[in-house]
């Protein structure tokens, strides 16, 4: 009696996991698709540049050749968006460091004594990261003028060879 009850419920468990994955893959068949074509990252990508373009839509961008531009002229104050030890083990030279937190906690504190239309360009850690769209966003709110995100982060930098620091 009890072994059937328990081959009863795991004909029920077994019945019940399989309409929930048939399910599942219905509502995703075109992700599984786009994953077996290995068109998923791209997918991805262009729906991360879409909510971008909607999210943060007053915030200029720079790719990697502006902002090393930007650097080489020295008109330019560059904002590590990134957290604390990543910003103490590399950063652009000359780059101050305010995260998103830093930010929500001191303001614009750091930035003290910067001219509100001094050019500022935030960056964070790669390109799939928001942080220097959140700062350079905020940055906008609390007055600065002339900011823009630079999509890239550090990691295309390095990349690049240009150069970076370890001095605060």
């Amino acid at each position: 009696m009890i072994r059937r009850l328990i081959r009863q419920d795991l004909a029920w468990a077994g019945f019940i996991l399989i309409l929930a994955a048939s399910f599942g893959l219905g509502q995703q068949w075109r992700l599984v698709r786009l994953s077996w074509t290995g068109g998923l990252p791209a997918h991805l990508e262009l729906q991360r540049e879409q909510r971008r373009r909607t999210e943060f839509q007053g915030v200029p961008t720079l790719n990697l050749a502006q902002a090393y531009e930007l650097f080489q002229q020295g008109q330019a104050l560059f904002i590590d968006a990134r957290n604390a030890e990543e910003y103490a083990e590399l950063h652009i030279p000359g780059a101050v460091h305010l995260s998103p937190w830093d930010l929500k906690e001191q303001g614009a504190r750091p930035l003290a004594g910067v001219p509100m239309e001094r050019q500022l360009v935030v960056y964070c850690g790669q390109i799939n990261c928001d942080a220097a769209l959140k700062v350079a966003e905020n940055l906008q709110a609390l007055g600065f003028r002339r900011v823009a995100a630079f999509l890239g982060g550090f990691q295309a930098w390095d990349q690049a060879g240009y150069p970076a620091d370890t001095s605060k």
